[in-house]
């Protein structure tokens, strides 16, 4: 019986880190790979300033991405664009506005 109870056991060990590498593998196969060049840095920046235009409040990072329909990786990028042009003002908890 000793024996059974340490093979269910190993088979359930086996199971879980069969479970955790399949996890693994699915979220490192949806991690988008952004482009870096100068044009689709500005299309992202023009994608950040048309959801904040269309809100018309301060967002987060994460509400200007889901906004946007980009990911927060691309509304970084593009926030930096807009940041340098000047077309932007930060608040103190965190959200970005059109200045």
């Amino acid at each position: 019986m000793a024996e059974k109870k340490t093979t269910k056991k190993a088979a359930a060990v086996e199971a879980t880190e069969e479970k955790e590498v399949k996890k693994t593998t699915r979220k490192a196969a949806t991690k988008a790979v952004v482009a870096i060049n100068a044009e689709n840095i500005g299309f992202k920046a023009g994608d950040v300033y048309q959801a904040l235009a269309a809100e018309e409040k301060a967002l987060t990072v994460k509400e200007i991405a889901k906004a946007a329909n980009i990911t927060e990786e691309e509304t970084l990028l593009g926030l930096g664009w807009l940041f340098k042009e000047g077309k932007l003002q930060s608040s103190e908890d965190n959200k970005v506005a059109l200045a």
